[in-house]
């Protein structure tokens, strides 16, 4: 009913960066809050950034600063700029959205991306 689709992952050196974009297709009704999260290999996956459908923004602390979320709601599209990559930003960048579907307005279901790789040498 909803497929998220992430593009922009890759390799880049230590400080450069790279701009994540994850859109949102679909029987699509609302969505409320989107969000980036990252698992790198023997770790939990973590949260990275959120926001709301008003443009009320978290960031984790290990990237404050560093990573910008963004939305275009027009677009049902998420994005997230980062700069200033670290090594250990080295992980698997997943997006998620919280999703009324024209086929029940009133109930958010979790939806998740297939993730996009993001690798930062040193």
């Amino acid at each position: 009913q909803v497929q998220l689709v992430e593009s922009g992952g890759g390799l880049v050196q230590a400080e450069g960066s790279l701009r994540l974009s994850c859109a949102a297709s679909g029987s699509i009704f609302r969505i409320n809050a989107m969000a980036w999260y990252r698992q790198a290999p023997g770790k939990q996956r973590e949260l990275v950034a959120s926001i709301t459908s008003d443009g009320t923004t978290f960031s984790a602390d290990s990237v404050k600063g560093r990573f910008t979320i963004s939305r275009d709601n027009a677009k049902n599209t998420v994005y997230l700029q980062m700069s200033s990559l670290k090594p250990e930003d080295t992980a698997v960048y997943s997006c998620y959205a919280g999703v009324a579907t024209r086929f029940d307005t009133n109930i958010y279901y979790p939806y998740w991306g297939q993730g996009t790789q993001v690798t930062v040498s040193s």
